[in-house]
């Protein structure tokens, strides 16, 4: 079934995209991609800008726990730096023992004598081992000084670094704060410039009383058209008084309904 809708989804996007060439032709990848800029923008001016406010003001405050947490790295990294110099100063105590003492051994081995620790005497050979001995080790040491300071100047590099991070985020924050202040003052006096903005009349309503209006006088044109026709017309039952189309020869009429010899019923005055 996921194939099946994947497969009518792939088909309508080629189909749309065959109508935008058969439209444009080669040039339907610049009216789309015209069409989604111009959408883009459309949906972004219609944003409120207090929510854009808002929506900046919180991306500043988001500053906040970084800075934080980069001013306690950078802590642990002086710490760490502090460290690395005492090492340095004892690795080269270390090494300024051993000189001494590489160079008092070697003129021992110049004068050929060849005297240990309690005056015990040993060979030449002995003596020069030791003398070998004592120089490797020194340089091994030395490297490791040396080894050490690459890494102390490092360190130290790294530490002025984001002590400059530090002190201009710190004053970019107080300048976008500052600038969002003067956007928002901007965007208040704007407001204050518009008074459907302050006021916030409802068009709605006015809409709705103009109908009620127009209704009220429709309303009473009605009852004037109704007053004029129950005047002319009357009620359903009430006898027609009017007069007689001119044209109209009554009295022949009745003679030919009637005849011309036609006489009252009733003995009396003939009543009308």
């Amino acid at each position: 079934m996921v194939c099946s809708m994947m497969k009518k989804g792939l088909i309508g996007t080629a189909l749309g995209a065959g109508a935008l060439f058969l439209a444009f032709g080669t040039s339907a990848p610049s009216y789309v991609k015209t069409a989604f800029h111009r959408v883009r923008q459309t949906a972004k001016d219609s944003i409120d800008p207090r929510f854009e406010i808002d929506r900046a003001r919180s991306e500043i405050a988001s500053l906040q726990p970084a800075f934080d947490q980069n001013k306690e790295v950078l802590a642990r990294a002086e710490v760490a730096a502090d460290r690395l110099q005492k090492e340095i100063g004892e690795v080269q105590a270390s090494l300024d023992h051993q000189k001494s003492s590489i160079i008092a051994l070697r003129d021992q081995v110049k004068k050929g004598d060849y005297r240990l620790t309690g005056h015990v005497v040993g060979t030449a050979d002995e003596a020069k081992a030791r003398l070998g001995h004592r120089l490797d080790q020194y340089k091994a040491t030395e490297s490791l000084l040396k080894e050490k300071q690459e890494l102390l100047k490092s360190k130290m590099t790294m530490i002025d670094a984001a002590h400059t991070q530090l002190e201009t985020l710190k004053t970019q924050k107080q300048q976008l704060l500052t600038k969002l202040a003067d956007i928002e003052a901007r965007l208040a006096i704007l407001e204050a410039s518009q008074p459907t903005n302050e006021f916030n009349f409802d068009s709605s309503a006015l809409a709705r009383a103009r109908e009620a209006v127009a209704g009220l006088e429709e309303r009473l044109d009605v009852m004037s058209h109704k007053a004029e026709i129950d005047e002319k017309y009357g009620d359903i039952d009430a006898p027609t008084v009017g007069g007689v189309d001119p044209r109209r020869d009554v009295v022949k009429e009745v003679d030919d309904t009637f005849g011309s010899s036609a006489s009252s019923r009733s003995g009396g005055e003939k009543s009308l």
